[in-house]
């Protein structure tokens, strides 16, 4: 079994099932999952984190790079697994947060970011330059965005020799579904050329070592490209092998080279497995984490209902609902229809942005009341039977909430886990 990241691609190249899931949460509770399995099962885990999710302002979780690595490094001594075991990832590494300002301005602040990434132990970094800022297209070219990708690459190498810590592994390419997943039903989804895939290589390697950086280039392990995998709100285009051939053969004249797969969520385990076999070995999921996490806690809360008269009639659910509707900037943009619709996209939708509120002090509240309801009550077997079916919860665990929602998030981990070869 492999034992660092560069190691991917010889792997591949040998005919060897190995892979890795990339944890995309600052859920607690899913960290916990990740290093909990990690250690039971002996796996390296990879926790990554976003531009969006975490940089030098605190993103929208609050927290800075090196708040991040606090965080989860605190879980994993409460669990007992050993640090040398965990990676750290920085996600779209960029002028992402603020393409509104002008280029030079959003440069800069995605320079500040991408050093502190590294000065704070993140060890693989994808460097995220393809959008447009104020005046720019959207997208932009390859050239200007291997351009940018090396400015980053030149401010990680010196902060990483500056402090001492590791030079990092990098991720180039940016050609990925919708950020959280599509707004609207797929049928299928077109993966990137086998031409497009190799010119991106080209310019970024050409670019690297016009501006020196070819020791930099040479720790790229990986590129992201688009094999075919989406999720919409309510539906999810599944892995079809025979329709990335061509894609997936680049990897034989590139064999520095593996893809990693974004917004892999929702995907079967033969599909995960099938993501891995074709040169994907780094396989990302968030939503689908947290969407588990959001149906055992639904279903515990319909748990509660019947088991404890005071408790209410799902308190849980209907305090997410008034947060959601008093706070809509997460999801406003993204769902779309009746007032029916919507309420069934806020709380059921694969794109699961219900996620970006459980850190709300009204959600740890309501949460933490439907925890001390049935923390110590022996629930029923035929209660989980009735709200969680899915799950098969161990007489132990049965008076111990946290264990069921451990239980279900491990039980979407347990199928990467399987894709990956552990």
């Amino acid at each position: 079994m492999f034992k660092s990241l560069s190691q991917l691609a010889s792997a591949h190249r040998n005919g060897e099932n190995a892979g890795i899931t990339s944890v995309c949460s600052a859920h607690p509770l899913v960290i916990r999952a990740a290093l909990r399995r990690g250690k039971q099962h002996g796996q390296i885990v990879l926790i990554e984190a976003t531009c969006n999710q975490v940089n030098q302002y605190g993103g929208y979780t609050g927290m800075t790079p090196v708040d991040f690595v606090v965080f989860v490094e605190a879980i994993a001594r409460e669990e007992g697994f050993d640090r040398n075991r965990l990676i750290f990832g920085g996600d779209h590494l960029g002028p992402n947060p603020w393409r509104k300002l002008s280029a030079d301005e959003a440069m800069a602040k995605a320079v500040t970011m991408v050093i502190d990434y590294v000065q704070a132990g993140f060890t693989k970094i994808h460097l995220d330059a393809s959008m447009g800022c104020a005046g720019e297209p959207a997208a932009l070219d390859d050239e200007v965005t291997a351009q940018r990708a090396a400015q980053l690459a030149k401010a990680a190498e010196q902060a990483a020799q500056n402090s001492g810590f590791a030079l990092p592994n990098y991720i180039i390419g940016t050609e990925v579904p919708v950020p959280g997943g599509a707004d609207h039903e797929l049928t299928e989804v077109t993966p990137t050329s086998s031409e497009a895939a190799r010119y991106t290589i080209a310019v970024h390697r050409a670019r690297f070592a016009s501006e020196g950086l070819q020791d930099a280039f040479d720790r790229v392990i990986g590129i992201v490209v688009q094999p075919g995998v989406e999720f919409g709100n309510e539906n999810v285009v599944e892995y079809r092998p025979d329709r990335a051939i061509m894609l997936t053969k680049l990897l034989d004249s590139e064999p520095q080279f593996i893809f990693e797969a974004h917004s892999t969520d929702y995907q079967t385990v033969q599909s995960l497995s099938a993501l891995v076999r074709d040169g994907f070995p780094i396989l990302k999921v968030g939503p689908g984490l947290t969407f588990a996490l959001r149906e055992a806690l639904y279903g515990l809360d319909l748990i509660a209902s019947e088991l404890d008269p005071s408790y209410g009639e799902r308190p849980l659910a209907h305090a997410m609902e008034r947060l959601m509707l008093e706070k809509p900037d997460h999801w406003a943009s993204h769902y779309h229809g009746a007032k029916g619709a919507l309420h069934v996209q806020r709380h059921y939708s694969y794109s699961d942005r219900i996620r970006y509120y459980w850190s709300e002090p009204e959600a740890v509240a309501a949460v933490n009341t439907l925890m001390a309801a049935l923390r110590g009550r022996d629930i029923p077997e035929t209660l989980l039977r009735q709200f969680l079916p899915a799950l098969n919860v161990k007489p132990a665990d049965r008076n111990n909430p946290e264990a069921i929602l451990i239980a279900a998030i491990d039980r979407v981990l347990a199928d990467y886990s399987a894709a990956c070869g552990w």
